[in-house]
């Protein structure tokens, strides 16, 4: 892989990890149309993630401050409810991540990796526009089982072409939660996970450029943020309008053609 396709792969991840469309899925789609074999494929994958979620913490920062400035107050406040509500929704992913990691890595290195890809994108559309039509009542604020819940989609979409984004705010809209608030919380619930992975990969001594480059890493890093940046305001906006429909349409049709891809 050369510095080009690290940049565009970077793009994509940035692009795909806001919008309902699965960044894992698509990646993997990419690597195929390019013919790019990465010999530390999780190492490359991580770093790209880290980059979004650094791209979360730059554009979401005020919601962040504040929540950590009331984190340290001595009463029981709204803010540590929130937190609270964060580490309840991580819960899911934790257990996933530690039980199944190995398998999950091997699911990215089978020859059948596009089938799985597009076969989930359909679940993915199928998710997207049940929660397009859907119209329960909308909720205050969102409660401990809603964000244990949205946590549990989480841990689902870890399947590459089933949306993270897509299944958490399809989930909290489904329960009934305001859309604006699930976007925020989606996008924020994912931080801690994606830094604990980055972390354990650290320890791990898995963080080595030996067999990517230094300079491909950095590159698909700064693409995957700078795209990332934009992502993230633009899906808070387009959750706000509710036109998750049109994502279901995308999805149905790039999961048809990885599915024929694989096929054919």
């Amino acid at each position: 892989m050369d510095t080009i396709e690290a940049i565009i792969l970077g793009i994509v991840q940035g692009l795909t990890e806001f919008l309902p469309v699965s960044s894992s899925g698509h990646l993997q789609i990419a690597k195929a149309l390019m013919g790019v074999e990465i010999e530390q494929n999780l190492l490359f994958d991580v770093t790209l993630h880290a980059a979004t979620v650094l791209s979360t913490i730059v554009v979401l920062w005020s919601e962040v401050a504040r929540l950590l400035r009331g984190l340290f107050s001595r009463r029981f406040n709204e803010e540590q409810a929130y937190v609270l509500k964060l580490l309840l929704s991580m819960i899911p992913i934790g257990i996933v991540g530690f039980t199944l990691k190995d398998r999950l890595d091997a699911l990215l290195e089978s020859p059948a990796i596009l089938l799985v890809v597009g076969c989930m994108l359909l679940v993915t559309a199928a998710l997207l526009a049940f929660a397009y039509y859907a119209k329960p009542r909308q909720k205050a604020q969102l409660s401990y089982r809603d964000a244990f819940l949205i946590g549990v989609a989480q841990a689902v979409a870890v399947l590459p072409g089933l949306s993270r984004s897509g299944s958490t705010i399809a989930t909290g809209l489904l329960l009934g939660n305001r859309k604006q608030t699930v976007a925020q919380f989606s996008f924020l619930m994912v931080l801690a996970p994606i830094l604990g992975e980055t972390f354990l990969e650290l320890m791990k001594g898995n963080l080595g450029a030996q067999a990517i480059g230094s300079a491909p890493l950095a590159a698909g890093f700064v693409a995957a943020f700078v795209v990332g940046c934009l992502a993230c305001k633009f899906m808070i906006e387009i959750v706000k309008r509710g036109k998750l429909v049109w994502f279901a349409l995308y999805c149905a049709a790039a999961g048809t053609v990885s599915i024929l891809s694989y096929v054919l």
